[in-house]
């Protein structure tokens, strides 16, 4: 709380008035970072493309927004949640992304043999084994290409 303070400025009594607890205030910057997260897809056009291009649209903003963060993503770097507020934490974005899966089905880019929903939650599931990587000294362009062809093979992107 100390460093926090610091950087921001501020005195550590000041964040103290506002996060009584490290994990208070982790858990505002989470959910500061969904909205932001959130909006930047909605900023992304995700619905026009066709579905393949909006999932790697989908991946570029997610590369974008936690690429310089990766600690924020490893799920042992957050504090502790019940399986229903992870799932809620999630929802917005696993929505989003669970909409470009299915377009994908139904115009036939993807196949249709998985549940859209389960996809989706596996894609978020690469996404924080990404970030894990990263944080761990795996070069951020590297862990991004890796993130985009796996979350591509997944959905049934890359059949030919």
């Amino acid at each position: 709380m100390a460093a926090i303070a610091e950087a921001a400025g501020v005195t550590r009594q000041t964040v103290y008035a506002h996060f009584r607890t490290r994990d208070e205030l982790v858990a505002a910057v989470v959910e500061r970072l969904t909205g932001e997260f959130v909006a930047a897809l909605d900023a992304a056009d995700l619905d026009a493309p066709p579905a393949a291009e909006a999932l790697r649209r989908f991946l570029d903003v997610s590369a974008g927004l936690f690429g310089g963060r990766p600690a924020l993503i490893r799920p042992e770097a957050l504090p502790p949640v019940s399986a229903e507020q992870d799932r809620e934490r999630h929802t917005p974005v696993a929505e989003r992304l669970e909409r470009i899966i299915r377009r994908g089905q139904q115009g036939g880019e993807f196949p249709a043999d998985v549940p859209p929903g389960w996809i989706a939650d596996a894609i978020i599931a690469l996404g924080h084994a990404a970030g894990t990587e990263a944080a761990d000294g795996l070069a951020p362009a590297q862990a991004r290409k890796a993130l985009h062809a796996a979350a591509l093979r997944l959905a049934g992107a890359d059949r030919t």
